[in-house]
């Protein structure tokens, strides 16, 4: 194991030295463990690479708040090893790290293997909100319902002590950076770029997986040209550590036989082959309520400035949810699109998007002015936003004093009675 230091990754090598280099990524809240019966039979034909996450695994606690900056890392990693191509396996998040090594920097990748892995993680509120309840309960209760997440519930049953190292490999993950890697998961949507992967690709997936299950694989099947799909019975998500062997014969098959060639010695290039045309299933656009409203009403923007109505749907979505911003722009109608549109480009595209304060501090200056104005309905969502932003429940609680003080007792009691539900919603862990 190495010793290091940010922005390189906690790893270590098994096998050959002169062997061709295989990467093992693992997946949220574990270990490189996960791979640990893999790597007999792999070892036999590679040079096997494992890493941990970013505060996983005893990792330093650097947090990495997108899947692009985890791919960064390792391959600043790997550059420190002089490994320049190699093949890629990765469960789950990992997978997400492979499918950006394939899009960004597809000369490193010789072959992919993506398990238990979608183009799209769920929603972003999904991954949010257990940010949330981790910043508030820890990861206890993240760390107790993991088993019924990554394993069927005859295996969980028949293996306590699997199950018991499972929920102890989160217990020992690096909060903050757990709830980074939530955020990278939220943020990650790479739909409508599969049809540019340009490597040979497995999809492995368990048939029992329901967090990222066969439909989600079919999906990545469907996109990426040259992928073939491999579903593996009784298993769940963690369909490495659940079938063990079905999952190494499947890697040792896949990477065996397809291997894209190394560079061409002659001209230092790789030649990549152009991805054929494939439809890639993703969401279809849905037309927005306001559009109409929007393009006869908003005046234009003066030249050279760019609209900031993008920038501001995408912190309005980041800071709200997805859900809350649909239901609002689904009720927009003929009377109401032009507050909507007015709303996201100048208080969401203007405002908030300012880099003069960041969202924690815009949050308690939001809920402070909401409770002066008595706004009770706005106070509750932004109370979420605020939990969303980063907030605590107890940072929380202190501006709502603040605000008592310069705003008025009973103003503050009504503050508190909606924040106190709305924190006990958000933070109730569900199991």
């Amino acid at each position: 194991m190495s010793e290091t230091k940010t922005p390189a990754l906690q790893y270590r090598f098994d096998g050959p030295e002169d062997a061709p280099v295989l990467i093992l990524g693992p997946s949220l809240g574990t270990t490189w463990h996960m791979w640990d019966r893999q790597v007999p039979e792999l070892t036999k034909q590679w040079r096997v690479f494992r890493f941990d996450l970013p505060g996983h695994g005893g990792a330093p606690a650097y947090p990495a708040g997108s899947v692009a900056e985890v791919a960064a890392r390792l391959l600043a990693t790997l550059d420190g090893l002089g490994v320049q191509r190699f093949g890629y396996a990765g469960c789950a998040l990992g997978g997400a790290v492979g499918v950006e090594l394939a899009l960004r920097h597809p000369e490193r990748l010789a072959s992919l293997a993506l398990i238990a892995a979608s183009p799209r993680f769920g929603t972003a509120d999904e991954f949010r909100q257990r940010g949330v309840i981790v910043r508030t309960n820890g990861l206890d209760p993240i760390a107790r319902s993991s088993p019924d997440r990554w394993f069927t519930g005859g295996f969980a049953a028949a293996q306590p002590a699997i199950t018991e190292w499972a929920v102890q490999m989160v217990r020992t993950t690096d909060p903050g950076c757990y709830i980074a890697a939530c955020e990278a998961l939220a943020s990650f949507d790479v739909r409508p770029e599969l049809g540019r992967v340009g490597v040979p690709t497995l999809v492995l997936v368990g048939s029992d997986d329901q967090v990222t299950g066969p439909a989600e694989a079919r999906t990545l099947v469907a996109g990426i040209p040259d992928a073939r799909l491999a579903v593996v019975p009784g298993a769940s998500h963690l369909v490495p550590v659940e079938q063990p062997a079905a999952v190494t014969d499947l890697l040792v098959r896949h990477f065996s036989t397809a291997w894209q060639p190394a560079y061409d010695s002659s001209t230092g290039q790789v030649a990549i082959p152009a991805a054929p045309v494939k439809p890639v299933l993703a969401a279809p656009p849905q037309p927005s309520p306001i559009a109409e409203i929007a393009a006869a009403v908003v005046p234009p923007q003066s030249a050279g400035r760019p609209d900031p109505y993008e920038a501001g749907l995408k912190v309005r979505r980041e800071v709200l949810g997805d859900a809350h911003v649909d239901r609002a722009l689904a009720q927009a109608d003929e009377f109401s699109g032009d507050f909507q549109e007015f709303i996201t480009r100048y208080a969401w595209g203007e405002i908030w998007d300012r880099p003069g304060l960041d969202r924690r501090a815009r949050s308690c200056v939001t809920l402070t002015a909401l409770v002066a104005g008595g706004h009770l309905d706005e106070l509750a969502f932004h109370t979420r936003a605020a939990l969303r932003n980063g907030l605590t429940p107890a940072e929380i609680k202190e501006v709502l004093l603040q605000a008592a003080v310069y705003c008025g007792v009973p103003a503050a009691n009504s503050a508190f009675k909606v924040a106190q539900g709305v924190i006990r919603e958000e933070t109730t862990p569900t199991e």
